[in-house]
């Protein structure tokens, strides 16, 4: 454990160690789901409020242990990685529980991910299945993977062999009205689910072979060499997680937390449904993408004690011309996160919205992800303007980025963090791990942050130029890996501006290459059904060269701030 430097109870380090008196569960995610329905069993678990769906914790374990049962039967077994791609659903939570309970590892997919990008998660890490929504507003899923894998056509559902997706197995997709009954080479989710038994006799052993250090979750999380990276998480870091989470937020089992942010994030997953599930509170979704009608309609017709969400989701709710017709009396607690607050959105939701405890978060995928939270008794201005304290039985240390030295209080430097929620690794991928997590087991971050004399924590800055989109991590090497492959792009630099909707937004400067001509819409159009669309740029700039240092290497920031000058942008980062 670290020792905090003090003086007279005051920091004078920017080190600090979370508390320890309530211990960490050390049972998988399987077991402790099982005892906490044994405790509450008639409680509410789950409410799906746009499906109409609603299962209490013995019907939550019981159809998790059918779904359980009816994945082993397509072949599946302990350590097999099965993708999720979807937005918030019954279905979901369904797949989150039902694959920890026999060892499988879930892998997250962004459901704004687009052909190419689904391709290559699919492979990276060597999914036998995935479970997808039909489609989303624009996104055709069941399309986009047909077109990786024509076999669908002719294959026998459970026995896919495509060329371009050679370790997948089995397509399955949810039931959605409106979609045909039959789809070649997939399995209906309510086909398979009803292939299963409570009661399979060959859940339980399994479960008993599962520790609670195995992998159980892949998240993908963009890389500064250009491709995602699998952030690999076990039983033991997302449970205890979300239990601490839970704890900051003083949440029980007479609670109820509306969760609008999407699931395939920590944000959902971890600080929505393991904070409730390890608290015996009840999950409820208002709908399978956000909507801030339906959040203030579910939050009066449901009662709801918690309200999570990024800033842009809470702003979209006061603003909404019907929200004073709404009973927001129930609402105490909940979670801002995603991207700095600012201090009069705070006092609105405080004020208009009842959410008198809510609290802030700081973290990322690679460490399960919250490492700073604060609670009901941290004072109005600092959770505005820090992300709180260490979170129990973790280590942090602001040092400074060249030399390592811890720094004195009130100094920059990049944050790192140490204990039971540093990921696995990155799947695969053992270079990248080494790079991000050191000899003594600190996960460094690449943010700047300060601390000060109570150990209130402040992010002020990032030392890679990860740009955050209304809430989505961007880290522009990935875009620009992308867009070299245009056959008219010599060179591109993409990086984040400041934009008042949704703090930042993508810019990109495009050296063409010679003789040849490009214009914007070439570009966009380019980029359309091939990466997610916050990762498209909404600035397009053609340039014949970048501001760079006497050594060659590219200025940024000049870029950045020429953009600022030439749209009138005041800057919205918090540094």
């Amino acid at each position: 454990m670290i020792s905090q430097s003090t003086t007279a109870g005051r920091f004078v380090l920017s080190q600090a160690s979370g508390a320890t008196g309530q211990p960490l569960i050390e049972q998988t995610l399987g077991d402790f789901f099982r005892d906490m329905a044994a405790r509450h069993p008639g409680r509410d678990a789950l409410i799906s409020a746009h499906q109409a769906r609603r299962y209490t914790y013995s019907q939550l374990h019981a159809e998790v242990r059918r779904l359980a049962s009816a994945l082993l039967g397509l072949g599946l077994a302990k350590g097999d990685r099965i993708g999720i791609w979807s937005h918030n659903n019954a279905e979901w939570v369904l797949m989150q529980f039902a694959t920890a309970q026999v060892g499988l590892v879930l892998v997250n997919i962004n459901p704004a991910y687009r052909s190419a990008e689904v391709e290559y998660a699919i492979n990276k890490v060597g999914c036998k299945a995935i479970v997808t929504m039909p489609s989303f507003k624009t996104s055709d899923y069941l399309g986009m993977l047909r077109e990786l894998s024509p076999e669908l056509a002719t294959a026998l559902p459970g026995a896919l062999k495509a060329a371009r997706l050679p370790t997948l197995r089995t397509v399955v997709w949810i039931d959605e009205a409106g979609v045909g009954d039959e789809q070649p080479g997939m399995l209906r989710f309510s086909d398979l689910l009803a292939r299963g038994e409570a009661s399979d006799a060959r859940i339980d052993p399994i479960a008993a072979t599962l520790r609670n250090t195995d992998a159980i979750n892949i998240q993908f999380t963009s890389g500064t060499t250009g491709f995602p990276k699998g952030a690999t998480l076990t039983h033991r870091n997302i449970l205890n997680n979300g239990f601490f989470i839970g704890e900051c937020m003083r949440l029980t089992s007479e609670d109820r937390l509306c969760i609008p942010v999407p699931l395939y994030h920590c944000f959902g997953m971890v600080l929505g449904n393991l904070a409730c599930v390890t608290h015996g509170a009840a999950i409820v979704y208002p709908g399978d993408g956000f909507d801030p009608l339906k959040v203030l309609e579910t939050v009066q017709a449901e009662r709801c004690t918690g309200l999570h969400g990024v800033p842009t989701m809470f702003i979209a709710e006061l603003d909404h011309p019907r929200f004073a017709e709404f009973d927001l009396s129930t609402l105490r607690t909940g979670i801002m996160a995603g991207s700095p607050c600012p201090i009069e959105v705070m006092k609105r939701v405080v004020k208009d919205m009842n959410l008198s405890e809510i609290t802030i978060a700081y973290g990322m995928t690679e460490t399960s992800p919250v490492s700073c939270q604060s609670d009901n008794d941290t004072p109005l201005e600092k959770r505005v303007s820090t992300v709180g304290k260490v979170q129990p039985h973790l280590d942090m240390k602001i040092i400074h980025p060249e030399t390592g030295e811890v720094l004195p209080v009130g100094q920059s430097g990049e944050l790192c963090t140490r204990g039971y929620s540093v990921m696995l690794g990155y799947w695969g991928d053992e270079d990248r791990t080494r790079e991000a997590i050191d000899a003594e087991g600190f996960m460094h971050t690449g943010d700047l942050a300060t601390m000060d004399d109570e150990g209130y924590v402040n992010i002020v800055g990032r030392i890679k130029d990860m740009v955050i989109r209304g809430g989505e991590n961007i880290y522009p090497r990935e875009v620009e890996e992308f867009l070299y492959r245009h056959p008219k792009v010599q060179d591109v630099q993409v990086v984040g501006v400041p934009d008042q909707r949704y703090g930042e937004e993508l810019c990109a400067w495009v050296i063409t290459k010679p003789g040849e001509k490009l214009v914007e819409e070439e570009i966009r159009e380019f980029c359309k059904g091939q990466i997610a669309h916050y990762k498209v740029p909404r600035y397009i700039r053609f340039v014949t060269s970048f501001p760079m240092t006497v050594t060659g290497k590219i200025q940024k920031f000049r870029i950045r701030d020429q953009m600022k000058d030439e749209l009138g942008l005041e800057d919205a980062r918090s540094a």
